[in-house]
């Protein structure tokens, strides 16, 4: 049964075109079905070479001679730098003091370089123009928020201008005030003085009236004229009004009290690639890995393992048992789900706990001395794979409802710590649909997810920021799409997913590049991985899905 129910391409006949191709000629470069063989070769033509369809393109094609027809050029003259045939080798038309060498040897020599210049350029050269251009995008993603701060700084100090104004302006207003006040005083006491003459010479008028009107002798020849001091007029008070002088202001003048605009400055800095050095960790790889032990668990389905140490070696599959074992493969204990459902993944936690994945109920249950307690329950998504942290976290992957988006949640008990789905540009981290995403933290505390619906393994940083995508490596034996499944990580910081369709385990270091592969140990079908690493020799579990048994493999040094 396919774990993902995914039907596999076949090779069809070049012939017929209906019928599955079980052969290949080697030297027309043709799938043949069994019945088409006798058709190709019919033409009793001798250089045909049927070989079993895995071994295609084995047979090297010589370029024709253009000297002697129908001889394949075999050699290369060194000298004249030209492909000649056995017949040029041995007859007299070319200069036997030459220098030649076969081409198979040429061809391998080349095809070496080809593999080398391949494997830097994926590896090394294209990661190389990945990250420059990441960090190009980034700068442009940062651009808005970087010239908004910019344009804020400027707001805040135009505020700051403004607020001077206002309390100059404000200042000289109350100086008006004053001066006001001052000029109303001077005015008035003049006017009260004025007033105040008037009154008098009102005064004065009343007695020179009744003394006209009057016959007495007396106060009429007493009267004494005043008209003299009358006729001294006050001073006239001339007040200026202040006048307000603007400033005249240049624009560069009134910049520079703003403040100053650095202009833009770009550079163009020289970059020099170097090739990484092989990584340090591939000399603690065996070159052979071994496998040490094997457990029968007698699951049809074998999907999950999980330890703590060799003592106790948890599996689950499609079944509601979860089984218990040692490392000699002997049956421990059993539990049964609660719901009798069998679980999407399992988990054991620091104090030994189990946990475990409820699809149906979308529920995280911990099993602890045989009492099952539900620890989370989502309304909208279901919970797929799951996995402890170095802190006592629980990273658990999920995909809500209709299949259309997925992400990992980070928990703290039942709270919910984080949230990772998108990335820095707000695109989706991890495919949207259903299919399994296991998941692990590395000891350098990055996220890693086996994504195999979009063929990746996909690395984001303790911060939920993407750090790389792994795709899968190109290798002529491994002709199935890479879809990783299981994914562990060991004391060296390094990731290893099961390539269940290509039967093999990934090794990669800690930044994602390709170290080797895990594909002598007779892996078939590998899905649920886990490495103990109490002991230091990091030893790998894996589970083969079809066969049910999980397998212990000592790798490392």
């Amino acid at each position: 049964m396919d774990p993902d129910y995914s039907a596999q391409d076949v090779a069809r006949c070049d012939l017929c075109k209906t019928a599955i191709a079980q052969s290949y000629c080697d030297f027309c470069h043709v799938n043949l079905c069994k019945p088409c063989i006798g058709e190709h070769i019919s033409d009793e033509y001798d250089k045909h070479k049927i070989v079993p369809i895995l071994q295609r393109k084995s047979t090297l094609i010589y370029p024709k001679c253009q000297t002697h027809k129908n001889e394949e050029c075999k050699y290369q003259c060194k000298d004249c730098n030209i492909s000649i045939c056995f017949d040029c080798l041995a007859s007299k038309h070319h200069n036997k003091e030459h220098e030649f060498v076969k081409l198979e040897e040429v061809y391998n020599t080349k095809k070496e370089q080809i593999q080398s210049d391949t494997e830097e350029l994926e590896n090394q050269i294209l990661p190389a123009y990945e990250e420059i251009a990441n960090e190009l995008e980034m700068q442009i993603a940062s651009l808005d928020e970087e010239y908004k701060k910019l344009t804020t700084e400027m707001s805040k100090q135009k505020e700051e201008i403004h607020r001077e104004v206002d309390n100059a302006m404000e200042q000289m207003e109350k100086e008006i005030g004053e001066i006001k006040l001052k000029h109303h005083s001077i005015l008035q006491k003049h006017l009260d003085e004025i007033k105040q003459l008037q009154s008098l010479m009102q005064q004065t008028l009343l007695v020179l009236n009744e003394i006209e009107e009057s016959n007495e002798v007396s106060k009429t020849i007493h009267f004494s004229s005043k008209n003299e001091e009358f006729s001294k007029l006050p001073p006239k008070v001339v007040a200026s009004m202040p006048k307000f002088i603007p400033k005249q202001m240049e624009r560069e003048e009134l910049r520079s009290l703003i403040g100053k605009l650095t202009p833009l400055s770009t550079t163009l800095e020289e970059k020099v690639f170097t090739a990484k050095k092989p990584n340090t960790s591939v000399g603690e790889l065996l070159d052979e890995p071994e496998v040490l032990n094997k457990i029968k668990t007698g699951y049809g389905d074998l999907r999950s393992v999980t330890c703590l140490k060799d003592e106790q070696i948890w599996t689950s599959g499609r079944t509601a048992d979860i089984k218990c074992f040692n490392i000699q493969g002997v049956l421990q204990k059993t539990i049964k789900t609660k719901t009798g459902e069998w679980p999407r993944d399992i988990a054991v936690d620091r104090d030994g706990a189990l946990l475990y994945t409820d699809w149906k109920t979308r529920t995280v249950y911990k099993v602890k001395n045989d009492q099952t307690d539900e620890i989370i329950t989502l309304q909208g998504w279901r919970p797929s794979q799951l996995c402890v942290t170095s802190s006592g976290d629980l990273l658990v992957t999920m995909h809500s409802d209709d299949e259309t988006q997925s992400k990992v949640v980070r928990y703290s008990g039942s709270t919910v710590k984080q949230t990772i789905q998108f990335d820095e540009e707000g695109h989706p981290l991890y495919s949207g649909n259903g299919l399994i995403k296991y998941i692990s933290e590395n000891r350098n505390l990055d996220i890693c997810v086996a994504d195999c619906g979009a063929f990746a393994v996909v690395v984001v940083n303790q911060a939920g920021k993407l750090r790389f995508r792994y795709t899968g490596h190109l290798s002529p034996t491994k002709n199935k799409p890479f879809k990783p499944h299981g994914i562990t990580t060991d004391s060296q910081s390094r990731i290893l997913t099961a390539d269940h369709y290509n039967h093999c385990i990934h090794i990669l270091d800690t930044d994602g590049q390709f170290l080797r592969y895990i594909d002598n140990c007779g892996l078939k079908d590998p899905l649920g991985v886990c490495v103990d690493s109490v002991d230091s020799n990091d030893s790998l579990f894996v589970c083969e899905y079809t066969k049910g048994n999980v397998k212990k493999i000592r790798y490392s040094k």
